[in-house]
């Protein structure tokens, strides 16, 4: 089983900023957060790199990053 098998439903993050080109899909799960960048759509779903975080973390991210 994999992050692509188990992480269904991706949603386009309300961070994104479509005119930058810096556009990114989150998936939240119970204990976890996944997140993938949208311009490698084109990319086999397997393949596609998934950064997975737990809530937490994905929190303090998201904080830094404003």
């Amino acid at each position: 089983m994999t992050w692509h098998t188990t992480m269904t439903g991706w949603r386009t993050s309300t961070y994104t900023h479509h005119e930058e080109n810096a556009c990114v899909e989150v998936r939240h799960c119970p204990d976890l957060v996944g997140i993938r960048d949208t311009k490698q759509a084109a990319v086999p779903e397997e393949a596609r790199p998934v950064l997975v975080l737990p809530p937490q973390a994905f929190h303090a991210f998201v904080t830094a990053v404003r």
